[in-house]
């Protein structure tokens, strides 16, 4: 089973759940951890989810951390680029150890879609 983090700033979590509700077959499928508030619409959407701490007081930390430890296979995090974060380098951190960890990362709602679909795509095929 899959293990997928899901991020939403507070200005991008209504593209959030409408990305999960149009792709709750997908999601159903696989183990998620979000963010606190981000799991909760989550969850309101009748898709299981693990909540971990809000990302202003560590869940970003959390899913960092669940990086590194090889346990998230795919992060999809809707950022706001527009926005001040006080959690600014937990975000940054966040990123760089998906790239050190080789970690797909999608940052909008269409590149998102790009990764269930590679993920389905290499389930059918038996591609790794």
């Amino acid at each position: 089973m899959i293990n997928i983090a899901l991020i939403s700033h507070d200005g991008k979590k209504p593209e959030m759940v409408s990305f999960v509700a149009r792709n709750k077959d997908f999601f159903k499928k696989c183990n998620i951890f979000a963010t606190g508030t981000t799991g909760k619409h989550i969850q309101d959407e009748g898709v299981k989810a693990t909540r971990l701490l809000s990302g202003p007081v560590g869940g970003d930390a959390q899913i960092a951390a669940m990086i590194a430890e090889g346990k998230i296979d795919i992060v999809i995090f809707f950022r706001d680029p527009m926005g001040k974060h006080p959690h600014e380098p937990d975000v940054q951190m966040l990123m760089r150890l998906c790239d050190v960890h080789n970690v797909p990362l999608a940052t909008n709602p269409k590149a998102g879609k790009c990764l269930l679909l590679g993920v389905q795509c290499s389930q059918e095929n038996d591609i790794s």
